[in-house]
C-alpha cells in the first residue's frame, strides 16, 4: 500500500526521492512527502494529491540535504490532508510508516498523560511522539527508535530520520515489507526493489522482526531477538524493475497487450522445450500422496483459486477447498497432515495471505506459493515457490498476473492429474500441446480490441452491469465484474449463470447490461436459456462466445464479441482478455483514472 523510500546520498537528495517515489505510485496513495536533513536541521514539504502537487510544492519551496525519507500514503487513520501525510515528525525525528500500528490508542493516553498534545488523526503521529519523548529522556536516535518499536504491536515497516544526524536511517520491518540497497558511498532504503533500481542492483530484503542501522558505509541488521543478523545481498535483474508504457496511454492497456508474450514466458518455465512433462524447478509435489488441497487469497488472486478449483477436481479428483484469506485463519479451519496448502499473490506481500500460511505452518504437509516477486515475504516462507513471471504490473487492476497465475495452475493441475494417474500420455500431450498455442490465441483475442471498446461507450451509461457464467466461465464473471467496478465505478455484480432464476432476475430491465461469458461447451445449451430470459425481459445481452456459440445464439443479442475456439482448459485465460479489455474501454469512456483507480492500493500490506 504506502510506499516507503529513504537515501544517504551525495548528491541533493529531494529530486531521488521524488522520482523514486514515482516508481511507487503503482501501490495506490494519496498524499505524498519528503524530509531531509541538511546542515543538521531536519525539514519535510508535503503534499495531497498527485506526485506532481509535492514536485510543483519543491518548486517553490526547495528542499536542500543528502539524506532523506519519501513517503506515499493511502489513508488508513485519518482523511487525506496535508495534516495527516507523511513524513510524521515531532521535534528533531521524522518518520515514514507503512502498516497499522494497532495499540496507538493507548500509546496516545499515555503520552496524553504526558501533557503530549497531538496534531493529526493517524497512528504514525505516535510513533514520531513517542520516539521524541525517548530522545529527550537522553537516548541516542537509535535507542529511541528501538524503543518506540519495542512498543509497538501490528504490523509496520518504519523509517526515521533525525535531526542532526546527516549518516543515519534507522529502520524495521514487521508484517510489511522492506528492503535496503546497497550503493557506492551510498544507501537506501524502499518498500520494494522497483523504487531502488535506478539506484542500485543490490538489495538485502528484511526478515520478519529485523530493525537496520543505514548509513553510508553500510548496514547494521539485528533480527527479533536483537542479535545480529547476516542478511543476504541479492542481485536483482534492473530490465524486471522497468516501469514505463511502452507507447499505450495506461500501464493497463500495456499490460493487457504483453499477456501473450509473459504467458510464454511463464510456460516455457515448466514446460522445458521438446517435452509434454511438467517441471517444478526448485522443488517438487507429488501429487499422487497428498489427500486435500486448501487455495488462499484475496481479490483477483483468489478468482483465480476459484477457477483452479474446477481444474484439480476435474484433472486429478483432488479435493479443494477455496477461502478468502482475510476470513480464513479466523476461521481456524483444520488443516490435515495429508493437506498441500497453496497461497496466491502477485507482490507475494499479501497481509491477509501471509497471515493465512503462517496459520498453516507446522500443519500442512507443504506450504506452496504462486507469487510474481520471487523474493517476497510469502515466497521465502513457504516450501516451494512458483513464479508466474509476468513482470512489473503496475496497473491497480490485475491483468497480467492474472492470466499468468492461471496458467501456472492450469500446469499445476495438469502435473497433479499426471501424478495420479489420471491423465495418460495421448491426453496430457495433447493438453501441453495447446498449452503452447496459447499465446497465439490470445493475440487474435487482442484483435477484438476495436469492436469491444465501441460495446464499452455503450457501458459506460450504465448503472448497474451483471455478468453470467456457468462452470469454468463463473469464477470468470466473479472477475469481469470486480474489473469494471474497480476503474470504471460501475456497479457490477457475477453469478453462476444458473442461479439468475433464484433472485437476480429481478433486476433485469431494458436498461440492464448482462454480460455473458460462454465458450461452445457441453453447457452452452443451458447458458442460451439463461440469455432467452434475460432478453425475454428487454435485458441487453452482450455474448462473449466462439462462432460455434454466437451462431447457436442467434442475432437477438445486444452484443456479440467473438472469441477463438479453444479447450475448456484454456477457455478462463483466454475469456480473461476480452473482460479486461470490456473494462478498461469503459473506464476510459467515463474518464476515470485508470491505473490508478480511487481508494485502491496495489499491493494491500494490512489486514
Amino acid at each position: 500500500m504506502c510506499g516507503i523510500v529513504g537515501v544517504l546520498g551525495s548528491h541533493e537528495v529531494a529530486p531521488t526521492l521524488v522520482e523514486a517515489l514515482k516508481r511507487l505510485e503503482y501501490r495506490g496513495y494519496d498524499s505524498a512527502g519528503i524530509a531531509t536533513v541538511n546542515d543538521g536541521a531536519l525539514d519535510r514539504r508535503r503534499a495531497v494529491g498527485k506526485l506532481v502537487n509535492l514536485s510543483d510544492l519543491l518548486v517553490h519551496e526547495p528542499l536542500a540535504g543528502k539524506s532523506g525519507i519519501g513517503h506515499t500514503r493511502w489513508a488508513t487513520h485519518g482523511a487525506p490532508s496535508v495534516g495527516n501525510a507523511h513524513p510524521h515528525r515531532a521535534g528533531s525525528v521524522a518518520v515514514v510508516h507503512n502498516g497499522i500500528v494497532e495499540n496507538y490508542r493507548e500509546l496516545r493516553a499515555e503520552l496524553a498523560e504526558s501533557g503530549i498534545s497531538f496534531q493529526t488523526e493517524t497512528d504514525t503521529e505516535t510513533v514520531a511522539l513517542m520516539t521524541e519523548r525517548h530522545l529527550k529522556d537522553g537516548l541516542s536516535p537509535v535507542e529511541a527508535a528501538h524503543k518506540t518499536i519495542d512498543m509497538l504491536e501490528g504490523a509496520f515497516a518504519l523509517a526515521f530520520l533525525f535531526d542532526g544526524e546527516e549518516d543515519l536511517i534507522v529502520a524495521a520491518r514487521k508484517g510489511s515489507p522492506l528492503a535496503i540497497g546497497h550503493g557506492d558511498g551510498e544507501m537506501y532504503v524502499g518498500s520494494d526493489a522497483i523504487a531502488l533500481a535506478p539506484m542500485t542492483d543490490r538489495i538485502t530484503y528484511l526478515e520478519e522482526g529485523d530493525r537496520a542501522v543505514v548509513t553510508r558505509s553500510g548496514v547494521e541488521i539485528r533480527d527479533e531477538n536483537g542479535e545480529l543478523a547476516n542478511r543476504e545481498v541479492r542481485r536483482i535483474q534492473l530490465d524486471q524493475t522497468r516501469v514505463d508504457k511502452g507507447g499505450h496511454k495506461h500501464f493497463m492497456a500495456k499490460e493487457i497487450a504483453e499477456q501473450p508474450t509473459v504467458i510464454g514466458e511463464a510456460i516455457s518455465h515448466y514446460l522445458p522445450a521438446g517435452a509434454d512433462d511438467i517441471v517444478l524447478p526448485g522443488g517438487d509435489i507429488d501429487f499422487s500422496k497428498i489427500e486435500r488441497l486448501t487455495m488462499v487469497a484475496c481479490g483477483t488472486a483468489y478468482y483465480a483459486c476459484v477457477t483452479a478449483k474446477y481444474w484439480f477436481e476435474q484433472l486429478a479428483r483432488i479435493p479443494v477447498e477455496v477461502d478468502i484469506a482475510s476470513e480464513f485463519r479466523y476461521r481456524e479451519p483444520p488443516i490435515s497432515s495429508g493437506t498441500v496448502a497453496l497461497f496466491v499473490s502477485q507482490s507475494g506481500e499479501t497481509a491477509d495471505t501471509l497471515a493465512a500460511l503462517r496459520y498453516c505452518e507446522g500443519k500442512a504437509q507443504k506450504i506452496v506459493s504462486v507469487v510474481n516477486v520471487p523474493e517476497s515475504s510469502i515466497a521465502r516462507e513457504s516450501d516451494l515457490t512458483l513464479p508466474i513471471h509476468a513482470g512489473v504490473e503496475v496497473g491497480v487492476a490485475s491483468t497480467k498476473a492474472f492470466t499468468c497465475q492461471l496458467t501456472v495452475l492450469l500446469m499445476l493441475a495438469l502435473k497433479a492429474g499426471r501424478d495420479r494417474g489420471l491423465l495418460d500420455d495421448d491426453t496430457l500431450s495433447d493438453q501441453v500441446a495447446a498449452l503452447r498455442g496459447l499465446p497465439n490465441v490470445l493475440n487474435v483475442a487482442l484483435e477484438q480490441n476495436n469492436t469491444l471498446q465501441e460495446a464499452a461507450q455503450r457501458l459506460s451509461e450504465a448503472r448497474d452491469v451483471l455478468f453470467l457464467g456457468r462452470g469454468l466461465m463463473y469464477p470468470l464473471a466473479l472477475e469481469g465484474a470486480l474489473k469494471l467496478k474497480e476503474i470504471s465505478y460501475i456497479h457490477a455484480e457475477a453469478y453462476a449463470s444458473g442461479e439468475l432464476k433464484h433472485g437476480p432476475i429481478a433486476l433485469i430491465d431494458k436498461h440492464m447490461p448482462v454480460v455473458v461469458l460462454a465458450p461452445r461447451d457441453d453447457i452452452f445449451d443451458k447458458t442460451v436459456s439463461n440469455m432467452q430470459e434475460v432478453m425475454a425481459r428487454k435485458g441487453k445481452v452482450l455474448l462473449v462466445s466462439d462462432e460455434a456459440g454466437l451462431a447457436e445464439a442467434g442475432e437477438d443479442v445486444w452484443r456479440a464479441i467473438r472469441m477463438p475456439a479453444v479447450k475448456d482448459t484454456l477457455a478462463p485465460i483466454l475469456y480473461a482478455v476480452p473482460a479486461q479489455l470490456l473494462a478498461y474501454h469503459t473506464a476510459v469512456a467515463k474518464g476515470t483514472d485508470v491505473d490508478q483507480p480511487r481508494n485502491l492500493a496495489k499491493s494491500v500490506t494490512v489486514e
